[in-house]
């Protein structure tokens, strides 16, 4: 138990270590996707003349859905929350076709065993979260929906809120919402240089990328928080079964001393009535 307890103790101070970088990544990269995505729905809204393959939205009959999980386990319930909601969208009825994508090697393990269409695996993305990566990830999922192949791109993922807080979250990646103009208010007439044709085509391709990276680097750090909150929970748990244990055996060791003190006694005081 012991030896237990100091293997639970490592793997949280690695966790934590890793967390600290993960969270590092995903503080920088949370205020460029916000303020990618703030200035594409602005220029998505004011646009609505001129129509891009990432911005149409259809009917959704036929559904991609990108289940983001963990290449290891020891992280609480991580991994099973994911799995759990991504079986309840699957079997919901939501959606009439869905085939899915599956990040990290939990995942696919999974759904490797189930019946359910599946349309790529990425088992080893997880270890190392590289924009690389993501990017090409990606371009094959704007492809798709660019040749109509599918009708929306959702991501399942873990959103990391804090070391203690992580939420299963569900977000459409295709299309792309255009924003609404609040107040009913039109928008202002804007001289766009170049066109807005290929302002789109330059900004629409490069969020759908940051998007799936940011998805990726949410679901790293939160990983490793829960990583980080099990192994602290395992470690605590081993040292109050140790003390336990510690109990039970100074009792047994001390029923047995007196056991066999009061043998030699009596044995002693036997041979002296003689």
């Amino acid at each position: 138990m012991r030896s237990t307890q100091q293997i639970t103790k490592a793997m949280k101070m690695v966790a934590a270590a890793r967390l600290r970088r993960a969270q590092t990544h995903i503080l920088e990269a949370r205020p460029y996707a916000a303020a990618l995505d703030t200035v594409l729905r602005s220029l998505a809204s004011r646009v609505a003349s001129h129509r891009h393959e990432l911005l149409v939205e259809r009917p959704e009959h036929a559904v991609t859905l990108v289940v983001v999980t963990a290449d290891k386990g020891l992280c609480g319930a991580f991994n099973a929350n994911i799995l759990r909601e991504a079986i309840s969208l699957l079997e919901g009825g939501r959606w009439e076709r869905v085939e899915l994508v599956l990040i990290g090697r939990r995942g696919v393990d999974f759904f490797r065993r189930r019946s359910y269409v599946t349309m790529s695996t990425h088992a080893e993305l997880m270890r190392a979260v590289t924009p690389e990566a993501a990017f090409d990830l990606a371009r094959t999922l704007a492809t798709r929906f660019a040749a109509g192949e599918t009708d929306a791109i959702y991501l399942l993922y873990n959103h990391f809120r804090s070391i203690m807080k992580q939420e299963v979250t569900l977000e459409r990646l295709l299309p792309i919402e255009r924003a609404r103009i609040a107040g009913g208010e039109r928008p202002g007439a804007y001289i766009f240089e170049p066109s807005p044709q290929a302002l789109l085509g330059q900004i629409l391709p490069r969020h759908v990328q940051f998007q799936v990276l940011r998805a990726l680097l949410d679901s790293q750090a939160a990983e490793q928080a829960s990583r980080m909150t099990a192994m602290g929970a395992a470690s605590k748990n081993a040292a109050d079964m140790i003390d336990r244990l510690t109990l039970t055996y100074n009792r047994a060791r001390q029923a047995s001393i007196t056991k066999e003190l009061i043998e030699i006694v009596s044995g002693a005081q036997a041979l002296a009535e003689r």
